[in-house]
């Protein structure tokens, strides 16, 4: 099979019937071999009914509906491991993604020879002030900090190698850090390509304004997952022996002070009780770097979103 067409959804009933039948045609028109495969995110409305009736009449689309709102990275996770297709595409089902942009991130990903290729809305139809300034900020934040120079990190758009969605795990919030996902992965060759935006034709938007503020502290933890998740000792260990070994100075120093300068007394001194505290609190990090090491080392969480459903497993 060519292409895997994996769409997370929650309540875009009306979008449905026109996004199949536009990604139908695309993939008929350039003879590529493909599937559909829909996520229903726990909806709570006709969207599993509009399904079931599409995938009557069309046997390329799969699905799995979710028995609550699990968010778009479990869903995204599903149908990765669903997948089949040699390239995997991803794209929202609110009708903003444009299936016409699938030909040219195919042609760009096999030209090219890359893992992955993120889709960029150059051009877009969203509120200037609530949702394209913070994306600029977000972005550019993203890219400094993690060296993946894209402009738009959180494009639903993006095309992948079916090796790079099998070997990734996407939860939580993490599906605005795909790309940085990807790379801790060892799938560094990712590109960019212009795609267009479409302005919103049915529905409203299901991301709030909490989604700046959460997107920055899921970054701090991809950033540090990414970058220790395997070792954590080497962040908790170094903190701890740093601070504990500046503890330690402080009381060593008030302790030779009472001895042989005459200190009157250091116990009513504040730099005591931050020698103490230093000491307490370095010993603490550095304990938590080794419980930190046995839970990486024996311990492999992994998270199962509860099916109700499905067509063509």
């Amino acid at each position: 099979m060519d292409i895997s067409v994996v769409i997370p959804l929650y309540n875009e009933a009306e979008s449905l019937p026109e996004l199949e039948a536009w990604i139908s045609r695309i993939m008929r028109e350039n003879n590529f071999s493909y599937e559909i495969l829909f996520v229903d995110d726990g909806s709570t409305d006709r969207s599993w009914e509009v399904i079931e009736k599409l995938a009557a009449f069309n046997e390329n689309i799969r699905a799995f509906r979710f028995r609550r709102n699990y968010g778009k990275a479990a869903a995204l996770n599903t149908g990765f491991h669903a997948t089949r297709g040699h390239y995997v595409v991803t794209m929202d089902a609110d009708l903003q993604d444009s299936p016409d942009e699938i030909p040219g991130l195919v042609e760009k990903i096999r030209s090219e020879k890359l893992d992955l290729v993120s889709g960029w809305k150059k051009k877009r139809y969203d509120n200037a002030l609530t949702k394209n300034l913070p994306s600029k900020l977000y972005n550019w934040t993203t890219s400094r900090m993690s060296g993946i120079r894209l402009h738009d990190m959180n494009c639903g758009l993006k095309i992948y190698r079916q090796e790079v969605v099998k070997n990734i795990e996407v939860d939580g919030e993490m599906h605005r850090y795909i790309p940085v996902i990807a790379k801790w992965a060892g799938f560094a060759k990712i590109g960019e390509k212009v795609v267009a935006h479409q302005a919103r034709k049915y529905g409203t938007t299901k991301f709030g304004m909490e989604r700046f503020v959460n997107g920055f502290l899921d970054l701090a933890t991809i950033m540090f997952v990414g970058k220790f998740g395997k070792r954590p000792m080497h962040l908790f260990g170094t903190f701890g022996l740093l601070i504990f070994f500046i503890g330690f100075f402080i009381l060593t120093y008030l302790t030779i002070g009472k001895f042989f300068f005459d200190f009157i007394s250091i116990a009513n001194r504040p730099i005591f009780y931050l020698g103490i505290l230093f000491l307490i609190v370095g010993l603490q990090l550095f304990m938590s770097g080794f419980i930190a090491e046995l839970v990486t080392r024996n311990a492999a969480v992994k998270h199962h979103y509860q099916i109700e459903k499905q067509i063509r497993a």
